[in-house]
């Protein structure tokens, strides 16, 4: 099994450095945050100008992972489970005046989850649409080319093909003779979700699910959320799993963000509830996707095909062109911590201070994106090939030295993952 310690980034200032603003108080400012990997992607788009290419460089060729956009949540309980709770304490009187408004507000939206879940809504889509519009606009030389191949991927789930056919219409909108071939196929899976993930967990015997209960208890208090819905404490305590209701409230008050609708349910919390409730869940995709050292530092390596082919399709790039995959968060977040982005990479012991240095909303909101955009020497120019990182259109830090940040040399960075690969694989022979 690998040690907690094995792939430290060269780059560890990136990984070790706290964030200047807390998680808390960044929540309290945009509560829409809380939301963890429901967060809508534009709430949180990057106003930072990109830095200009190298002199005398050029971009060639775009590398891209990303995720659908905006979804109905996944499971009918997800809805239909709160919704029942409060029907049932609405038929014993048991509801208080709040409790009735909240209980109005999931009864208005039921009706639209029917054979809806899991579906891209059209927040969603408009993501995709701006995230196409945006590559166009930043790295014309790639998109806006003469007949530049395209190549785009998808999983075989629709919401992703979606994803995929939105970002690709505005791509074919800024350049008409674009040549895009879209292919959705089971055999593309096999870099394009998750096939390691099981042999993954199995390589970490990882304590998080204990760690993960232990934090579920340590950060939910429903006492003043059960007041504030029922009426008779008794009742509560015989009938509601009242933890169980808070978090079940919570996530459908975070996925309504994913929808073009006034119903609104986050004013139900606490800013300190919406933060316990998001540390939940920061802890839990740490311990399930990151690189914890309680589950010994392997669990990014869930995505090896994937950074596999994304260094073979990159040596074979011999014109100007793009490769775009589409799928799920839970391939974004482990690539992102396999390619040690900024604080991605970060491993913490203690779970209580996690998200001083690592936290989920920035890596993986509804529509996140990895794009590693590739720069050539121009004509007549002789030079290293360079790569530089964005996450979620943000440039970011990569784990080797470089003396001209945000751009690294490629062979620089190519090495540094294949010795990663290596030695992982190595260890792990079965």
């Amino acid at each position: 099994m690998l040690t907690a310690t094995l792939f430290v980034a060269a780059s560890t200032m990136a990984q070790t450095t706290a964030f200047t603003t807390s998680a808390k108080d960044e929540i309290a400012a945009n509560r829409y945050l809380s939301g963890s990997n429901y967060l809508d992607y534009d709430r949180q788009l990057p106003t930072e100008r990109l830095t200009p290419a190298p002199k005398g460089y050029e971009p060639y060729y775009m590398s891209h992972y990303g995720r659908h956009g905006s979804r109905w949540l996944i499971g009918e309980g997800d809805y239909r489970n709160p919704l029942n709770t409060l029907r049932d304490a609405r038929e014993q009187g048991k509801l208080t005046t709040v409790g009735l408004e909240t209980l109005k507000k999931l009864e208005t939206f039921f009706p639209t989850t029917v054979k809806r879940l899991g579906d891209l809504t059209t927040v969603g889509e408009r993501q995709h649409h701006g995230i196409g519009r945006r590559m166009a606009e930043h790295f014309p030389e790639i998109f806006k080319t003469k007949n530049v191949p395209i190549d785009a991927r998808s999983t075989v789930v629709i919401r992703c093909i979606l994803s995929m056919v939105a970002e690709c219409e505005e791509l074919m909108a800024a350049n008409p003779t674009a040549c895009i071939h879209n292919d959705v196929s089971e055999s593309l899976q096999y870099y394009l979700n998750q096939p390691w993930e099981g042999r993954v967990r199995d390589l970490g015997r990882r304590t998080g699910d204990k760690e993960s209960r232990e934090a579920q208890l340590r950060y939910t208090h429903p006492e003043r959320l059960m007041k504030l819905l029922f009426n008779d404490e008794q009742y509560v305590y015989n009938n509601v799993r009242a933890g169980e209701l808070m978090r079940q409230l919570f996530e459908v008050a975070s996925n309504m963000q994913s929808h073009d609708t006034d119903i609104e349910l986050l004013s139900l919390f606490t800013d300190e509830e919406l933060y316990d409730q998001w540390r939940i869940r920061n802890v839990g995709w740490y311990l399930d996707y990151g690189a914890a050292p309680q589950a010994g530092g392997v669990m990014p390596f869930s995505q090896l095909n994937l950074l596999k082919n994304i260094i073979e399709t990159a040596d074979t790039v011999t014109q100007t062109q793009a490769t775009l995959r589409f799928g799920h968060e839970v391939c974004v977040m482990p690539l992102a911590c396999l390619l040690e982005l900024d604080n991605c990479g970060a491993q913490v012991e203690n779970l209580d201070t996690l998200d001083n240095v690592w936290r989920n909303y920035r890596i993986f909101p509804m529509g996140c994106n990895i794009q590693l955009v590739f720069y050539r020497p121009k004509k007549g120019k002789t030079g290293d090939i360079l790569v530089k990182a964005l996450l979620n259109e943000r440039e970011t830090t990569l784990p080797v030295s470089t003396d001209q940040w945000p751009y690294y040399r490629w062979t620089d960075l190519r090495q540094y993952y294949l010795d990663k690969i290596q030695l992982f694989e190595a260890k792990n022979r079965q």
